[in-house]
């Protein structure tokens, strides 16, 4: 006889252990089922730092739930005993005119946060490494910072568990199917069932969900760790914020402080990309480097020439118009579709882990749902499995 639970989790990374949390803070009998080993290299939740930023230039819809996710990043932290945000400040940089210059200032700006506009001299004197080209400006977001992805996802499915939450790891879902009103999850090795099931399968969301057929795309994200003397005190964490800077519409890259592995910084958005993580090349080459390098020398003309440290991939999973998905399967009611974030969720992630806690048990949360939802690729008649 098939184990049964109120609910089933399946996937968890960022937004499948923060769910987890959640449901098991509230006294839910819920099982985590994860395909791979705990702090695996294969999805999108490690790499040792993720940016945390208040002045979203993404959209000022954003701005209230990150604010959430401020606060229960820093009660996890609490109830756990151990950091897992850092608050450096953080630039965006650009052209007056670019999106992430004009996005920040509109997000601050519609919801009433201060912030400063600092011409190149002052990001000179203020963090002493960057050297932008002379006529673009910085954007300072006084509460960015960032998260410990690895940590976080730990904490939150060790507080789960001592809520009583159960997970097995290294058990791959075959399948699903609705069983009356609630589902059966087939796995490698068992049968469970469940009143309730929320999907957090990142970049196997659309094989995992194949009959909805959605428009996603898995992109290949590489990350670099570059070795800087230890006497260059300006990569520390209180001369060097994270940062973001667009040097041409679309074309961004981004970066954190020097911390155990490095400097880590990326390009963002202008990896290959593929339908599924299986075809995703994982191994990283010396093109991979050079473009990046080619970048740095725009702003940070001596990380560009540093030697390389680490590096690894990450999968980001996009929607086309780049806002996540939040939404119940169209045909089944029981199922929650969680999130792929297309490279901007993590920071999110303890804010939507509470809210898709809400949308389980209460069918409503206090944020406004509508963005996420699946009726912008799926009608509403979509058939399940």
């Amino acid at each position: 006889m098939a184990e049964s639970y109120d609910a089933i989790v399946l996937g968890l990374g960022a937004m499948g252990s923060a769910t987890l949390y959640h449901l098991a803070r509230r006294g839910v009998r819920v099982l985590g089922l994860e395909q791979f080993a705990p702090g695996h290299t294969m999805g999108s939740s490690h790499g040792d730092s993720r940016i945390i930023r208040e002045l979203y230039f993404e959209h000022p819809l954003y701005v209230p739930l990150v604010q959430r996710a401020y606060e229960l990043w820093e009660a996890l932290e609490r109830d756990a005993g151990e950091e897992l945000l850092r608050y450096t400040g953080g630039l965006m940089v650009g052209s007056p005119e670019s999106a992430l210059v004009r996005g920040a200032r509109r997000s601050a700006e519609s919801h009433g946060i201060s912030y400063e506009l600092l011409t190149h001299a002052q990001i000179r004197s203020r963090c002493p490494a960057f050297d932008p080209p002379d006529d673009y400006v910085a954007v300072w977001d006084a509460r960015a910072g960032f998260l410990r992805p690895e940590a976080c996802n730990q904490t939150h499915v060790r507080l789960a568990v001592q809520e009583g939450a159960q997970v097995r790891y290294e058990e791959p879902v075959t399948s699903w199917k609705t069983d009356g009103e609630g589902v059966r999850v087939i796995t490698a090795h068992e049968e469970y069932r469940a009143a309730r099931l929320v999907v957090c399968v990142g970049a196997w969301t659309k094989s995992f969900m194949s009959e909805l057929d959605l428009p996603l795309q898995v992109e290949r994200q590489v990350l670099t760790w570059f070795d800087v003397p230890a006497s260059r005190a300006w990569y520390e964490p209180e001369r060097f914020p994270v940062f973001l800077c667009e040097f041409e519409e679309g074309h961004q890259i981004y970066g954190f402080p020097r911390l155990q592995r490095g400097v880590k910084t990326a390009i963002f958005h202008e990896g290959a990309l593929s339908v599924t993580p299986e075809a995703v090349a994982r191994a990283v080459t010396t093109a991979d480097i050079e473009a990046l390098r080619g970048r740095l020398a725009r702003i940070l003309p001596e990380l560009a020439v540093a030697s390389v440290r680490e590096t690894v991939t990450c999968l980001f999973t996009n929607t086309p118009d780049g806002h996540f998905v939040v939404d119940f399967h169209p045909a089944h009611p029981q199922v929650l579709l969680s999130s792929p974030c297309s490279g901007h969720g993590f920071k999110f992630a303890s804010a939507l882990g509470e809210m898709q806690a809400d949308l389980l048990l209460n069918g409503r949360t206090r944020f406004d749902l509508q963005p996420f939802s699946l009726s912008r690729f799926v009608r509403q008649s979509g058939a399940g499995p």
